[in-house]
């Protein structure tokens, strides 16, 4: 089969499309349940550049297949699954999706409605799980305001899109023309910039008051002016550090303003409160079975492209999920 293959730490340049033995086995996650999915299309994250780097926190050693998320048809289902040959699936595999078959795991692994294409489907299970569980963690409650960092790109505008399933009102940070055009079509009900003077304007649009919730999946130099946004008894939600460095907190903003900060690793919770990742699922297949919710696809790339696919990524030039076509 063909899939892409990474030999060296030294980020995506380097990456290969080649020939390479069918997976056997099970994934090595998934306690030997072997669920072998053929692949028509792989959602990328930052996942996938930082593993060619050595810099993801749970990466594997050379050589390894890339591609973190896939969508396909269930080719083989472990005995007793709710899965079954046939069965278009999406969902998370951390690598080995770049290839023309893949192991999944069952746990993070859902299916698509006929009404999602594969591309939408590459698209769906990261993202969605991701902005569902962050509104969640939370407590966000219908009428309150949340803010949304890094709005245009994939978890941003899963949480934009996920806003009138809470009954939020959500304001969108973006840096651009182009991201807050995306920000409004993927649900934004206000856009800022974040070139522009963006704290004081979500002052503005709240009264003076703030967010009661952030989402923020940027961090870096934009965390503390997150925090500043927020309003009395207000809730920062910590997705992950696209901004390139992870912040520090000075507790005493906390302490005087009453605020919360909470991060989400949700095979971590898993662990201590086994059902949190059916709980994800459920809510993220349901809302899509339902046509509640509409992935946004960014640049799709052909197979053999899937190098400059995580470049984009790298160079923060993409725009809701970047998407490899492995198959038509």
């Amino acid at each position: 089969m063909r899939a892409v293959l990474v030999e060296e730490l030294t980020g995506p340049e380097t990456v290969r499309l080649t020939d390479l033995p069918e997976p056997l086995g099970a994934h090595p996650r998934a306690v030997g349940e072997r669920l072998l999915v053929e692949v028509h299309a792989v959602g990328l994250s930052f996942i996938d550049p930082l593993q060619t780097r050595g810099l993801y926190q749970n990466g594997v050693p050379v050589p390894y297949v890339a591609g973190s998320e896939v969508a396909g048809v269930v080719l083989e289902a472990p005995s007793g699954s709710r899965f079954a040959t046939g069965d278009r699936v999406g969902g998370i595999v951390w690598h080995g999706g770049l290839a023309e078959r893949t192991l999944a795991l069952p746990e993070y692994t859902v299916k698509l409605p006929d009404s999602l294409t594969f591309e939408q489907g590459a698209s769906l299970y990261m993202n969605y799980s991701t902005a569902w569980y962050a509104y969640h963690r939370a407590a966000a409650q219908p009428g309150e305001i949340v803010l949304v960092q890094g709005a245009a790109g994939g978890v941003g505008t899963a949480a934009l899109d996920l806003a009138d399933v809470f009954g939020v009102t959500a304001i969108a940070v973006v840096s651009s023309d182009e991201k807050a055009a995306v920000a409004k079509a993927s649900g934004a009900h206000e856009v800022v910039r974040s070139d522009g003077p963006w704290l004081q304007d979500v002052k503005d649009l709240t009264g003076g008051r703030g967010v009661h919730v952030v989402i923020d999946p940027v961090g870096g130099d934009r965390f503390t002016d997150s925090l500043r946004s927020l309003r009395q008894g207000g809730r920062l939600v910590v997705v992950g550090f696209t901004g390139g460095s992870i912040p520090t907190v000075k507790v005493n903003r906390l302490l005087h303003r009453n605020l919360t900060v909470t991060g989400i690793t949700m095979d971590n919770m898993e662990t201590e409160y086994p059902g949190t990742l059916r709980t994800v699922s459920d809510a993220v297949e349901g809302l899509a079975a339902a046509g509640r919710i509409s992935p946004r696809v960014g640049r799709v790339f052909p197979f053999d492209e899937a190098g400059a696919a995580m470049r984009s990524l790298e160079e923060r030039a993409a725009t809701g999920k970047v998407v490899v076509r492995v198959r038509d």
